[in-house]
């Protein structure tokens, strides 16, 4: 009985990071309430208080179960030699989870408009090893202009796959396609990968 209770709880705490995910990345911190939240999951609003103290220890658990899952690629891409084919498949793996999970991408826009809880925790764990040469140990390589302007390309490339994601549905009519179907998605790929090619490649002035 009691591991029955234990399991409805934390379906139920999952039923509530879920709804709250996709609240937050559509309004925003500061524009989601836990009775939005409550409303969305089919519960009252005090109910939620059994499973998280407060609306923002509820944002910061949808912060890391995102970037529990976004850290990973980086963490493998930093262990053992690096080498284009790895940064490729690294780059390539980040793009497909952002399509799949794009709630990330919208929670980050939020968050550089308007900030909100835990702002620094977020870019330290997600942006700072790819800013930290050591860390990254190249993952752009000295062309490009060398060390000054790494981390602007760095900042680029994160720019292109996230802003995609928060973008690109104003571009649907244009497009004539949904951007987030699967053919849509292989034809960014083929254009960021060929850019990072580029970047890769180039030997600078």
């Amino acid at each position: 009985m009691q591991g029955e209770v234990k399991q409805a709880r934390k379906a139920t705490a999952e039923r509530i990071l879920d709804a709250a995910e996709d609240l937050f990345a559509e309004k925003g911190y500061a524009a989601t309430s836990l009775g939005d939240v409550a409303d969305a999951v089919g519960i009252r609003s005090p109910s939620l208080y059994n499973h998280f103290r407060n609306k923002e220890a509820l944002y910061g658990a949808v912060l890391n179960r995102l970037l529990d899952a976004f850290e990973a690629p980086l963490a493998e891409l930093g262990e053992g030699t690096i080498s284009k084919a790895r940064i490729f498949q690294w780059l390539e793996t980040i793009i497909r989870m952002h399509h799949e999970r794009p709630n990330l991408a919208r929670l980050l826009q939020h968050a550089a408009l308007s900030g909100g809880p835990q702002t620094n925790e977020l870019i330290e764990r997600l942006f700072s090893p790819m800013f930290d040469t050591d860390r990254s140990v190249e993952m752009f390589s000295a062309g490009i202009g060398g060390e000054e302007l790494r981390p602007w390309a760095v900042m680029a490339l994160n720019n292109m796959v996230m802003s995609y994601i928060t973008m690109a549905p104003m571009y649907r009519d244009l497009l004539g396609e949904d951007p987030f179907s699967p053919d849509a998605l292989d034809k960014q790929l083929k254009l960021i990968m060929k850019l990072a090619h580029l970047v890769l490649e180039y030997e600078g002035d």
